[in-house]
């Protein structure tokens, strides 16, 4: 029989520790129909008077994530660059990093101030997740709709993530989600990691993910300056 290969076996060469310098890169990954564009937009609305900040996004065949961003003018359109991955969104965010990289590049050479740059994936399963190659923290996006199992269920994007993000909670009457169990479950699988319920209709500003990101941007600041 061969090896029974898991995901979790996967090693990146990559730690925390292996920070950048230039901006904080933050990744957003999540399964389909989660809300990472969505968040991204929220969070370039709330933050872009504060950093000098720029995106990444990531699909397969289009650049539908990136002419979302562009069509809401969440940004100016050189601050927002598309990849097309042409494969696994997973692939391009771990394991072949380089396209995502040059995009990154590309943005740093047009805005050599820039303090914050989001890496969004295109739409994966429980198993994605970025390398710390590419950014410096990672946010996981899950959503209600896909029922209160979801963080019980695991997989990297889940436990390992810097910050989970519960996504849609206004739909949990309509879906017969429980939040309170979808809390637990997520304390239970993470540890102390963070977890953060959050709704954007109700709160189109994104807030809570907002300051987690804030203080990962003084967090950065402080190291380098150390």
């Amino acid at each position: 029989m061969p090896p029974d290969h898991r995901i979790d076996d996967y090693v990146d060469p990559y730690t925390p520790e292996h920070r950048h310098g230039g901006p904080l890169r933050v990744g957003l990954g999540g399964p389909v129909g989660s809300g990472k564009t969505a968040l991204a937009a929220a969070l370039c609305r709330t933050l872009g008077a504060e950093y000098d900040l720029a995106v990444v996004t990531n699909d397969i065949y289009t650049t539908e994530d990136a002419d979302f961003l562009r069509r809401n003018a969440v940004l100016p359109d050189d601050r927002i660059e598309a990849v097309q991955t042409g494969c696994c969104p997973h692939t391009a965010i771990r394991d072949d990093i380089t396209a995502n990289l040059d995009a990154v590049e590309l943005l740093e050479s047009r805005h050599p101030g820039l303090e914050l740059v989001f890496v969004e994936s295109g739409g994966d399963n429980l198993t994605a997740s970025f390398s710390y190659g590419l950014v410096d923290v990672q946010v996981f996006v899950v959503d209600v709709a896909g029922g209160d199992k979801v963080p019980r269920k695991g997989g990297p994007g889940v436990t390992a993530s810097d910050l989970l993000v519960v996504n849609k909670t206004d739909l949990a009457p309509l879906v017969g989600a429980d939040l309170g169990v979808m809390r637990r479950d997520s304390d239970a699988v993470r540890g102390d990691k963070p977890t953060l319920l959050i709704s954007l209709r109700e709160d189109p500003a994104a807030t809570e993910v907002a300051e987690w990101v804030r203080e990962q941007v003084r967090a950065k600041a402080l190291q380098t300056a150390s």
